[in-house]
């Protein structure tokens, strides 16, 4: 078995990759994000939270909870 990647031109390719998908002559996969596409969560939030002591987190926690009740 071989893998290609290809590039979609024109969506009449698709209905054409599906119908070989159905007579299992291929097998196509989802398309994986990749890694330029995926979002770098600590560069994006970065600075975005201030250091804190685990004591004074606990207490902003607990003052959350307590305001639900």
């Amino acid at each position: 078995m071989k893998t290609l990647t290809i590039d979609i031109v024109n969506d009449k390719a698709i209905k054409l990759l599906q119908d070989l998908e159905s007579l299992k002559l291929i097998r196509v996969h989802p398309e994986k994000p990749s890694l330029e596409t995926q979002i770098n969560w600590k560069t994006k939030f970065k600075g975005s939270m201030q250091k804190q002591p685990l004591s004074e987190v606990d207490n902003q926690l607990n003052d959350l909870r307590n305001s639900w009740e």
